[in-house]
Order: C-alpha cells, then structure tokens, then sequence
C-alpha cells in the first residue's frame, strides 16, 4: 500500500495521544494509495482493543463517498506490543478488501507502522511506501 508522507504523520501523532489507550482510524483515498486519515474515537477505552463507534465510520463513510473516494484502510495503535495483528484483530477484520494497519509504540523512541490484509483469517503483510503528496493541478495552464 502507499500512504502519504502527512497521513504518516497523523497516525503517529494519534497513535501518541492515544497512549496509553488504544488509538485507531480510518483511511480513505483510492485503491492502495491513502491520502486522507480520519482520526476516530476508541469506544472501547481500551489498552488491549479498540471500536470505532459506528456513528463515526458512516461519517467517515458518507464523506469518502461525498468525494468519490475509498474506505482504503482501517487503523489502530498496539501502545505496548508489536504492530502484528492480534487474535481479536483478525477475528473482527470485517474489511476484507481494507489493508489493516498497526502503529506500534512498544518502543516509544521508534514506532513501527506495518500494514497487513485479513482475509478469512489469514494474515498477509503488504509493503508501505510512504510517499510526498502529489502537487495539486491548477487547471491554469501554468
């Protein structure tokens, strides 16, 4: 998947003021590339797990619409283990076509952000490219 060099930084940054909560996401953008990150609410209130109320993702949901855009990833925080996707994780991974992805803080110095897909429960990382958000276009000739 590829993600933008600010959407990094914003799951990082969540994943901080979470701490030492759970914290978690959703991406948005089109195909593998996500260039929006939607900071949400962790119902659960959890060191171990998260929910993202459902209010949030229809949201979240009706905006990525609005733009014609794509649910490309849902994203939690593991504040004290490694960016691998627990039991629970792979059991509740609803989104089979959605890249889940982990930043760890388990190492508070260095988190580790690791993308995965879940399907049917088997486990698949996929690569991160981070990439510079592309220049907008004017439309002026210019």
């Amino acid at each position: 998947m590829k993600v933008t060099e600010e959407v990094h930084r914003q799951m990082v940054q969540h994943a901080y003021a979470g701490s030492p909560l759970e914290a978690c996401g959703i991406l948005g953008g089109h195909g593998d590339l996500a260039d929006r990150f939607f900071p949400t609410t962790n119902a659960q209130q959890s060191r171990v797990g998260y929910a993202i109320p459902e209010k949030e993702i229809l949201q979240v949901m009706r905006t990525l619409d609005r733009e014609g855009a794509d649910l490309v990833g849902i994203f939690h925080s593991h504040p004290a283990t490694p960016a691998y996707p627990s039991s629970t994780d792979i059991r509740l991974a609803y989104y089979p076509d959605a890249f889940y992805v982990i930043c760890s803080l388990q190492n508070p110095r260095r988190p580790v952000i690791r993308a995965f897909r879940i399907r049917n429960g088997t486990v698949k990382e996929e690569p991160i490219e981070i990439i510079r958000q592309p220049p907008l276009v004017s439309g002026r000739g210019e």
